[in-house]
């Protein structure tokens, strides 16, 4: 069994990260805030104005624990970490079936049918739990259409056309969005997916969740030894991480998504947590973000029965069995990948 590490978010500005023994010290103002062991951590995420001592990042380094940084608003700047761990055997046969039109093809179907069927069940579990609120023609045109999709994808000769199923399906589904929305509509509204930048405060939720999302995948690639940066639907690009957006697609509507969700049906945030930029970009307050990033970490200890494995765990630990998953398909001890399905 795979002990589950915890990520260490920082987002209190002018925060100070030392080393002090075997454990990461939090300083503020000359007061100590925080001490964890760094045995109990796989990641450290910065947010905005921290300073990481250099000891703290050698020793973070050696024990493998990842220390990345992003802007106050979570746009990825950089990430520090030690020694590459992968199998070199590993990565070639990696980069052979990315190389590969028939094989690569063979990886994205089943990432973008898995995504898709994700999709479709968020809208199928809200019709069942909301029927009372919803626009129900809407939302059965929605899934009807998105089965169809899942069909199509099956037919697909190529990647391309698998990107431009990909990309018909996600409009598809973030057309009912806003329908998925029951409780502060107003503060709330969404029309379309906007991200660089988030033109709305539903935008602004689901970009920083997606970060924190994409860290996580990240790292789980990093730990089974894989190359993060060669992926197969995503393509390759200098400093994209292509293959942790790749298994990120089975995640989003699924884990990211639905906490979106849940953060404005339950009214754990609140619209005057926003602020709007002269550029029209919107962007979270302090408040806001940390209610994001504890109610991210509470769900990832939640417990699902994982479709393919048969097996209960926790979400957080489905990051990593997904990256095992593709390992073993890549090493050829499996015929194909399979992707995370929620049931």
């Amino acid at each position: 069994m795979k002990r589950i590490l915890n990520t260490l978010f920082v987002t209190q500005q002018e925060m100070y990260l030392k080393k002090e023994g075997d454990t990461v010290v939090a300083v503020l103002n000359k007061e100590i805030k925080l001490q964890i062991p760094l045995i109990d951590l796989s990641n450290i995420v910065c947010f905005g104005n921290i300073r990481v001592s250099p000891a703290l990042m050698g020793h973070c380094a050696k024990m493998k624990v990842g220390i990345s940084f992003l802007t106050e608003n979570g746009k990825f700047l950089a990430r520090v970490q030690g020694a590459i761990s992968g199998n070199v055997l590993l990565r070639r046969a990696q980069y052979k079936i990315a190389d590969d039109p028939i094989k690569r093809t063979e990886v994205v179907r089943n990432i973008v049918a898995g995504k898709i069927a994700n999709s479709r069940t968020v809208i199928q579990r809200f019709l069942r739990d909301h029927r009372e609120k919803a626009d129900e023609k809407k939302l059965n045109t929605a899934i009807r259409d998105l089965k169809r999709s899942i069909e199509l994808t099956q037919k697909a000769k190529g990647v391309e056309t698998l990107r431009g199923i990909e990309g018909i399906s996600a409009k598809i589904y973030f057309d009912v969005f806003d329908d998925l929305i029951t409780s502060q509509k107003k503060g709330f509204a969404f029309k379309d997916r906007s991200r660089r930048p988030p033109l709305d405060k539903v935008n602004a939720l689901l970009s920083f969740a997606y970060t924190l999302l994409y860290n996580d995948i990240h790292s789980a690639i990093e730990i089974v030894g894989l190359d993060p940066q060669v992926g197969f639907l995503h393509t390759d690009r200098p400093g994209r991480m292509s293959l942790a957006l790749d298994l990120m697609e089975e995640f989003r509507a699924f884990f990211a998504d639905r906490l979106v969700l849940s953060l404005i049906n339950l009214k754990v945030v609140k619209p005057n947590q926003f602020k709007i930029l002269d550029n029209g970009a919107v962007l979270m307050n302090e408040i806001a973000r940390k209610n994001v990033i504890l109610n991210y970490q509470k769900r990832k200890q939640n417990v699902i029965s994982h479709s393919f494995l048969s097996k209960k765990m926790h979400l957080g630990l489905a990051f990593y069995a997904q990256a095992l998953l593709m390992t073993r398909y890549i090493r050829g001890d499996m015929d194909g990948y399979p992707p995370f399905i929620w049931r």
